[in-house]
């Protein structure tokens, strides 16, 4: 146990007392983390935000529950106190969102709650329980140490916000990692029920089908983990069979989703666009290339800031054993400053292309040393965002896939002091979505 201790070392020195407890504590780590992350984002959101200017896109927020309801929000506000509505006319409709999460809302609204607070308490006390499955989960089959990064990459992470407001992330999270880890225990009832719930909560809950059934073979387990695998599916059947009453169609549900992503399959489009923003930035790919190729670089500036910050960066590394760690976290705190000062869109951009692709090579990388299961639902999830037909929210979506937290978690410790460094950068990224979020700027 004492090993955690010198392998996750506190960003913020506390008396050493108060260390030994939490860092010795299966129960206190997990709930620490989890409240600490949710102080952060309920300060960035009601203290910081409201006292910012008025930005050029956006509002200032006040110090309510409403700062916690936009964007999707009022989707799941709309089926919670009015229910579903479609018509198949390749238009945006509330279908598209699935029934589960919703559902719990409307049973706390139910009580008496109203729906900012019943969506609040929804998100973030599952997302209280998936901390926990997923402690004990990574627990068992590494070592506490281990399990502590990965708790601070999945609490910590940027997309983490969206476990804070009302969006699906916290249920789905925890839904999803009850059933790996079921899955992983061989304990199939359960399997089944968590895999359920999970494809009623979101569409990636689908890939948790394939999943289990590549996991399966390849363990060569029982027919019970085919059928448990396969009983995954009732949840989004039951959402079917919904659709066929309500609307005529059972698939009516995979037609709301034209209105939010037209087409199916890779949006390479969308991702030319999203990838070459990040080395050149958004006002010269945007308003260059797009408009006029022969005047692409508008702001030169920024390709020869980025130019240098990859530069630096790889002296610094190679040169590492050579340098004074002043030198390395000045770069570090200077990089850090401009990540918090550039544009939400391009953020978005570098976020959505280090989740998927990041995500991927890391799974890969790590492919050998974590669980059959855990691989196969992190490359199906991925491919599946792939295949969606859009870039958009893919931060978010792919932060869904408990795997890539999983995975990053073990890499990081294996390398705790490049850990640090990350959960850094992760803590400022966080808060800047957090305000962002409370602004009503888009932020995936």
């Amino acid at each position: 146990m004492k090993e955690s201790v010198k392998t996750f070392k506190p960003m913020v020195k506390v008396p050493l007392n108060i260390i030994k407890i939490l860092w010795k504590n299966d129960f206190l780590f997990p709930a620490a983390m989890w409240f600490l992350s949710r102080i952060l984002i309920g300060m960035a959101m009601l203290l910081i935000a409201p006292k910012l200017p008025l930005p050029v896109e956006g509002i200032v927020p006040n110090m309510e529950w409403a700062v916690f309801d936009a964007w999707d929000s009022m989707h799941y506000r709309a089926i919670a106190t009015s229910g579903y509505e479609f018509v198949n006319d390749g238009n945006q409709h509330n279908l598209a969102f699935f029934p589960l999460f919703p559902l719990s809302i409307w049973m706390l609204m139910k009580l008496g709650l109203p729906f900012e607070l019943a969506g609040t308490l929804v998100n973030n006390l599952a997302f209280f329980a998936a901390v926990y499955y997923l402690y004990f989960w990574v627990r068992d089959h590494y070592d506490i140490s281990t399990a502590q990064w990965v708790i601070a990459v999945v609490t910590w992470c940027p997309a983490a916000m969206f476990t804070g407001v009302i969006y699906t992330e916290g249920l789905y999270l925890f839904l999803s990692t009850a059933a790996l880890r079921a899955f992983d225990q061989k304990q199939y009832g359960w399997t089944a029920l968590w895999g359920a719930m999970a494809t009623a909560t979101r569409p990636t809950g689908l890939a948790l089908i394939p999943a289990f059934a590549i996991a399966a073979w390849k363990e060569r387990r029982s027919p019970m983990a085919y059928i448990a695998g396969l009983a995954t599916a009732t949840g989004v059947l039951l959402f079917s069979l919904y659709c066929a009453i309500h609307f005529g169609d059972p698939l009516a549900f995979i037609a709301a989703q034209r209105g939010w992503r037209p087409s199916l399959g890779f949006d390479w489009r969308g991702w030319l666009n999203m990838l070459m923003q990040i080395p050149l930035g958004t006002k010269n790919w945007q308003y260059g290339w797009v408009y006029d190729p022969s005047r692409m670089i508008k702001d030169p500036w920024y390709p020869l800031l980025f130019v240098t910050i990859i530069g630096t960066s790889y002296l610094l590394w190679r040169f590492r054993k050579h340098l004074s760690p002043v030198v390395a976290y000045s770069f570090y705190t200077l990089v850090l400053c401009l990540l918090i000062l550039v544009s939400e869109q391009w953020t978005n951009s570098l976020l959505n292309a280090v989740m998927v692709l990041g995500g991927g090579y890391v799974l890969w990388h790590l492919r050998a040393t974590l669980t059959p299961v855990t691989v196969m639902y992190g490359f199906c999830g991925i491919g599946l965002l792939l295949a969606s037909g859009g870039t958009i929210s893919l931060s978010r979506l792919a932060y869904g896939i408990v795997p890539i937290s999983v995975a990053t978690g073990v890499l990081l410790s294996r390398h705790p002091r490049q850990g640090y460094l990350t959960l850094g950068l992760f803590i400022a990224l966080l808060a800047k979505i957090a305000v962002g979020f409370a602004q009503e700027r888009w932020v995936g």
